[in-house]
């Protein structure tokens, strides 16, 4: 007969955080929310790490290049969405990695011979107004000048004008010495009020440049998740159908992570997925898989050497998977089990593998309930679906502005792939739905604030790191008379008129 958990399937709304002591060395600065993104052996350091416990989820309606530089900045991590051509995700991580950080190799170049059409389409098409002119139009050639917008004006300028006479020519630059530290590229953009550098050798040949613009963002965001060559990381969402091509291209295009994303982890596709990477690549490259929900499952994927663990069925707030088949778990409930077994392996192997915690999130504190019951770090959709970085059309609905937001199940998303079960290239039924979210502005002003709470919230427990709260953490359930007496109750609430 069928094997009965009598045990409740529990959420997060029935859970809440008790106080501890709050000490002086618990205040907001001194807390450290970074947390291990791959297993690790207990006593040495975890070899990739994030600096706050959020990613975004590998989704449509989530995650891009713009949303993954934004949060990347932040100091979180995404996984841009696997349900496209191999080439447009490559492109993305691409973006990513080019974006900025210390020394940008430029790949927005022209020669002498170019006109000030080919300048604006170049622009048009990179978003880049420092061009550099170089001999022969490559990255690493003769530099012979510099354009950037205030060399010309197209009210007056025809567009048959050739660069070289507009350009700043390279006699007028002042320019850095390859080999130069960052610091001292920055010490000589400040000392003569540049905007850029351009780093050349003793030929004259250009190697990189730094832009001013880059130092300011470091200054500002003080917990960019950045990678050995100080550039923004970023992770990639695959499937277990063509990986064998995907795999290669985005490794080249310089993703740092892979997630395997599926509907249902614990099948054998997913284990041949990451076995393959593995056996592939070794431990140089990374990759978790997921979604599971029970101890079985998390053994199954570490088993077959996943360097994290993503839990969770059902619990998105776009995912209608237990309205449809009957199958998941309460996240809490999944969170504690898998992290009890966890631990467990921990004792037996001396390994660590971190569990990320994917849906089940609707407030803010929730994040912080599943770090104390467990999780190294959360998945969110619908969070960051909301801001402007996220790819999906704002619009108005009725009198206020929302943004589209839909299912990796969906017959929108058509992102067969994730559901292994079929070779057949469509979906029979949804386990997904299309919706709206309210709009909620910039990623960082938002995520400012909820990071804000998760500290204070720590600060309450008593704890000033995600570990530290995880050994200390004291956790009541709760009923639901009391999740009503916790809200605002027997009292008229003044409508804001400022």
């Amino acid at each position: 007969m069928a094997q009965i958990y009598t045990d409740i399937s529990r959420t997060f709304n029935e859970y809440l955080l008790m106080p501890n002591l709050t000490t002086k060395s618990c205040i907001s600065d001194s807390i450290d929310l970074s947390t291990p993104i791959t297993k690790y052996k207990k006593g040495e350091p975890c070899s990739l790490k994030i600096n706050i416990p959020i990613v975004s989820a590998i989704m449509q309606s989530v995650s891009n290049d713009s949303l993954a530089i934004a949060l990347s900045r932040c100091g979180g991590l995404s996984f841009i969405f696997g349900s496209q051509s191999i080439e447009k995700q490559a492109e993305m991580v691409r973006k990513v990695k080019k974006y900025k950080q210390g020394f940008v190799i430029s790949d927005s170049n022209l020669t002498v011979h170019h006109t000030l059409k080919d300048v604006l389409e170049l622009r048009e098409a990179t978003g880049h107004s420092t061009i550099p002119v170089t001999e022969d139009g490559l990255p690493s050639g003769k530099l012979m000048g510099i354009i950037t917008s205030r060399d010309y004006r197209l009210s007056r300028d025809s567009l048959e004008k050739k660069v070289s006479d507009f350009m700043t020519p390279f006699s007028k630059l002042i320019a850095g010495q390859y080999g130069i530290s960052l610091s001292e590229a920055n010490d000589i953009i400040w000392d003569n009020k540049l905007n850029c550098l351009p780093i050349v050798d003793n030929q004259q040949n250009l190697h990189a440049l730094v832009f001013r613009k880059d130092y300011d963002y470091h200054k500002q965001n003080p917990n960019q998740l950045m990678d050995s060559e100080k550039r923004l990381m970023v992770g990639t969402g695959i499937n277990t159908h063509d990986y064998k091509e995907r795999v290669p291209a985005l490794i080249e295009a310089g993703t740092d992570i892979f997630c395997v994303d599926s509907s249902d982890g614990y099948t054998e596709w997913q284990k041949e997925t990451i076995q393959y990477v593995k056996k592939a690549y070794g431990d140089t490259v990374k990759i978790g898989g997921g979604n599971v929900v029970d101890k079985e499952g998390f053994l199954y994927l570490v088993e077959a050497g996943a360097d994290f663990v993503k839990i969770g069925i059902g619990g998105g707030s776009i995912c209608i998977t237990r309205e449809q088949k009957g199958i998941g778990r309460g996240q809490a409930t999944t969170v504690l089990e898998v992290a009890k077994a966890r631990d467990e392996y921990l004792k037996e192997t001396g390994i660590y593998i971190p569990i990320c915690s994917d849906g089940g999130i609707v407030h803010d504190y929730h994040i912080v309930l599943a770090l104390a019951m467990g999780a190294d770090f959360v998945m969110m959709g619908r969070y960051f679906a909301r801001f402007d970085e996220s790819p999906t059309k704002k619009v108005k609905h009725g009198n206020t502005y929302v943004k589209e937001y839909w299912g990796e199940g969906s017959n929108r998303a058509r992102n067969w792939q994730r559901y292994d079960i079929s070779e057949e290239k469509g979906l029979k039924f949804e386990e997904g739905v299309d919706s709206y979210v309210p709009y909620a502005g910039k990623l960082k002003d938002n995520l400012e604030v909820t990071l804000s709470k998760i500290k204070s919230t720590l600060a309450s427990c008593g704890s000033n790191s995600i570990r530290h709260l995880q050994d200390t953490a004291r956790i009541t359930l709760v009923s639901s008379t009391s999740i009503i007496e916790g809200g605002s109750h027997d009292v008229i609430l003044k409508e804001n008129d400022y």
